[in-house]
């Protein structure tokens, strides 16, 4: 057995996935037994035995997502991950299987991975989105984009808008493009966005428009804080203006009242600044 709990080999993917699988697999009783052990005594024997002994359905499943371009070997790794973490929540008195319980939460870790490394650009943020991901592909059943018929049927089996389906469908028929110019000879080759597009910022105008902006800003909040009274205006420059902001705590012994006091003075005069300048 003592073999079989040694490290892995890390030489090569086939050697990993040769070693995960000669660890015997375990028994319902033997897999009860280092759960209560690892839940009631923190044995990280027991959690590595657990680990070791299920690391086969990890490779099992890293394989189904070999279709995304990413290294198996990074797969594997994020679902070890999330097999980590299935085996220190796993309760033995739930009655059920550790391999049934964890194939969420490595699942959960290799989407993770997919989601942050398939692109540059991430495709899928929210909810909706990160459903649609991993379900869109197995669901085409032809080549090119979906009728209009095929959008509302996936809209209505994942839950959600068909607009989400048809965004979703775009990001995904579409693929990174380097800014840089490539080092290809090739004179058929698309131009580099760096080719075309212009980089305006250093631009007289604009060098002029973002300072008259910057200088109408600054005469506005100026104007405004004249306005208030002097209590409020010395306490948001001092607060605000300062190199040296003060505290509520300094300010509220000079003014002889609460940090309280101080902060709904501050609160209200940032209100009345906000309001004048938004109009």
């Amino acid at each position: 057995m003592s073999q079989n709990l040694a490290l892995l080999p890390t030489g090569s993917i086939e050697a990993y996935t040769n070693a995960a699988y000669q660890v015997p697999m375990l028994t319902a009783e033997e897999e009860r037994n280092l759960a209560e052990r690892l839940r009631d005594y923190d044995d990280l024997n027991a959690a590595r035995r657990l680990i070791l002994s299920h690391l086969r359905f990890v490779i099992r499943i890293a394989r189904g997502y070999s279709g995304y371009g990413l290294p198996l070997a990074d797969l594997i790794q994020e679902g070890s991950v999330g097999l980590t973490k299935a085996v220190r929540r796993f309760e033995p008195d739930l009655g059920v299987r550790m391999v049934s319980f964890a194939v969420h939460w490595i699942r959960a870790e290799i989407h993770e991975y997919i989601l942050r490394n398939w692109r540059i650009v991430k495709v899928a943020t929210t909810k909706a989105q990160r459903k649609l991901f991993f379900n869109l592909r197995s669901r085409k059943k032809r080549l090119g984009w979906f009728s209009s018929d095929e959008v509302e049927a996936v809209a209505r089996e994942l839950g959600v808008k068909p607009e989400t389906v048809l965004q979703m469908e775009a990001r995904l028929a579409n693929s990174d493009v380097a800014f840089d110019a490539s080092d290809s000879d090739d004179e058929d080759a698309p131009a580099a966005p760096a080719a075309y597009l212009p980089d305006t910022r250093m631009e007289p105008a604009a060098l002029l428009e973002h300072a008259d902006t910057e200088k109408d800003q600054r005469d506005r909040l100026f104007a405004e804080l004249s306005r208030l009274d002097e209590r409020s205006k010395a306490i948001l420059e001092r607060r605000w203006l300062s190199e040296t902001k003060e505290t509520l705590r300094d300010l509220a012994q000079q003014f002889g009242v609460s940090a309280e006091r101080i902060r709904q003075i501050e609160r209200d005069a940032l209100k009345k600044l906000r309001v004048r300048l938004a109009l």
